[in-house]
């Protein structure tokens, strides 16, 4: 009797612990209701953000996506508020999102200033060879496409945003992209401006 007691409650705490796991466990979350409720303010549904500082996702290599909120995530890019955003994040549905994105349709943007024969172009096509700067289309592409899992797509990405990254490349203040921040280093901001207009435009 003593027996069926002990037995019986083992079965039951071993039950009750079994749905206090489950109830604690968090549900999995789709990556449509993810953009919906975290994404959406600041790079819209469709990863075309409105605001010029928030980078465009649309249409971005997803292993480029993943790679970036992982580093997020971990701090090995830094930026307060997308740190924030990726703490809450699995490695599956960090996975889920890029492939989400990647998915969707650029709409590209046009350049201000820096068009065909102009400082951007040069710098992009050809580099600045007086200071050892590479042309900017030997790892994104001609057309900015970039080079999926190695180098991210550029083209139509907003000035402001890209301006931005060249200069915490050249700060350190981001220091993900070892490359980018020796490059970054030798470039004024003026060069920096006219590529990154000149990229807005490009096809």
């Amino acid at each position: 009797m003593q027996f069926r007691h002990l037995a019986w409650l083992i079965s039951s705490f071993t039950l009750a612990l079994s749905f206090e796991v489950a109830a604690e466990a968090p549900a999995k979350r789709s990556a449509e209701q993810i953009v919906n409720t975290v994404c959406a303010a600041c790079h819209a549904v469709d990863g075309n953000s409105v605001v010029t500082l928030n980078p465009k996702l649309a249409a971005q290599h997803p292993e480029y996506l993943q790679k970036q909120l992982m580093e997020f995530k971990s701090g090995k890019r830094a930026n307060a508020v997308m740190s924030g955003m990726a703490a809450g994040l699995s490695d599956d549905e960090m996975k889920e999102l890029a492939a989400y994105f990647a998915a969707k349709k650029l709409t590209l943007g046009q350049a201000s200033k820096n068009g065909a024969g102009s400082l951007g172009e040069k710098i992009y096509r050809a580099g600045i060879a007086a200071n050892n700067v590479p042309a900017c289309a030997a790892c994104h592409g001609p057309n900015g496409a970039g080079i999926p899992k190695q180098f991210p797509r550029l083209h139509g990405q907003h000035a402001d945003y890209t301006l931005a990254q060249l200069k915490a490349f050249r700060t350190g203040e981001r220091a993900n992209a070892p490359m980018m921040m020796a490059i970054s280093a030798k470039m004024t901001d003026a060069e920096m401006a006219a590529v990154a207009d000149y990229i807005q435009g490009l096809r």
